[in-house]
C-alpha cells in the first residue's frame, strides 16, 4: 500500500518525487522497496518501464558492473546464441503482456487517443525496441526481481563465479 511514508522512502531513493508511481513490487527483507511499478503512461507521455528498481545496492552493484564492461561481455554471449536471444524475446512479450494486465480502461483509452498505444505495445524491458539487445542491466534486473528474466538470470550467474 502506498502510504505517505512509503511515498517519501522511494522519494529518499530516487532523490525526487517519484512520478507515476503505481506500486511498491518488491520490497527487501525490512520492508525497504526495492522495486516500485510505474504508471505506462506519466503526464501524458508513455512511460514503458514497467518496474524501476531502487534499492541503491543493487543499483550501485549494478552500476559497477556496467562500468566494468559487463553489458557488452553479455551481449555478446546473447549476439552467438539463438537461445538466449529466443528467451529474451519471450521475456520481453510476458513483461509487454505484464504491462497490459496493469493497464486500466481509462489509461489504455488515453494511449489510443494519443496515438502511444501502438509505439507502447512494441516496447518490452526497460522500453526497448530491439528485443535482441539488453541496453540497461538495471531495467533488467529490477523486472527480474518481479518475474526472473535472461538477463537476470545471467547476472545472478556472474554474481555467484564473482563471489568464489
Amino acid at each position: 500500500m502506498l502510504t505517505p511514508e512509503v511515498i517519501q522512502e522511494v522519494a529518499t531513493l530516487l532523490g525526487r518525487q517519484p512520478r507515476g508511481l503505481e506500486d511498491v513490487a518488491v520490497s527487501g527483507p525490512a520492508g525497504e522497496p526495492q522495486v516500485i511499478r510505474v504508471a505506462s503512461l506519466v503526464d501524458d507521455k508513455p512511460f514503458p518501464t514497467l518496474f524501476w528498481l531502487v534499492d541503491r545496492a543493487l543499483c550501485y552493484r549494478i552500476d559497477q558492473a556496467e562500468a566494468g564492461g559487463l553489458i557488452a561481455q553479455f551481449q555478446r554471449r546473447i549476439d552467438a546464441d539463438a537461445g538466449l536471444r529466443r528467451s529474451m524475446r519471450e521475456d520481453h512479450r510476458a513483461h509487454i503482456a505484464l504491462r497490459e494486465d496493469f493497464m486500466s480502461p481509462s489509461v489504455r483509452g488515453r494511449l489510443q487517443a494519443l496515438n502511444y498505444a501502438e509505439a507502447l505495445a512494441r516496447r518490452g524491458i526497460g522500453g526497448i525496441a530491439d528485443r535482441s539487445r539488453i541496453r540497461c542491466l538495471h531495467t533488467w534486473y529490477g523486472a527480474h526481481l518481479v518475474v526472473p528474466n535472461t538477463v537476470g538470470r545471467m547476472l545472478d550467474d556472474w554474481w555467484s563465479m564473482q563471489s568464489t
